[in-house]
């Protein structure tokens, strides 16, 4: 069976993302940084490093190696929390590190990568078959930065 990875180029500094997004992340580790030893496009040997990691259940690798295309919102790394304790604390490491928060729970982080900062129920409010409670979740969202599930249970509730 095939293993699949997220691959996320750096131009500088992957090892230092990498340490912090581990020891933000429950459940994350670092499982090895590989210099590549060969001359690349990129540069000399040893100018080239490849960082595997795992964040929660999903594997990544990060590839330092110069500039190519920056990170853009195409492509964002979903956290979804079980408490607001939970959200407020990852959200807050990530702006303290200097990150710049977004709208309705996204913020990117010092290094450009977009992050998704949610609960775990808002998937399912969203999703719900109820449409106009639905619909009221997903208005108060979008009015939001950093998500609050005490004011998204309110409006799929309709206790606003």
């Amino acid at each position: 069976m095939p293993k699949i990875v997220s691959h996320l180029w750096f131009a500088k500094d992957a090892g230092q993302a990498v340490d912090f997004y581990v020891s933000v992340i429950p459940n994350s580790a670092l499982s090895g940084t590989t210099t590549v030893p060969a001359e690349t496009p990129s540069g000399p040997p040893g100018s080239v490093k490849v960082i595997e990691f795992t964040l929660g259940d999903q594997n990544f690798m990060a590839l330092e190696a110069g500039p190519l295309d920056p990170f853009n919102h195409a492509f964002s790394i979903l956290v979804e929390c079980d408490s607001q304790a939970e959200i407020d604390r990852i959200w807050d490491a990530f702006l303290d590190n200097g990150g710049e928060p977004e709208q309705c729970g996204w913020l990117k982080d010092r290094w450009g990568l977009s992050w998704q900062i949610a609960p775990r129920v808002l998937g399912e409010m969203m999703a719900d078959p109820d449409h106009e409670r639905a619909k009221r979740v997903t208005e108060v969202m979008l009015g939001m930065v950093k998500l609050d599930i005490a004011a998204l249970e309110r409006a799929f509730r309709s206790e606003n």
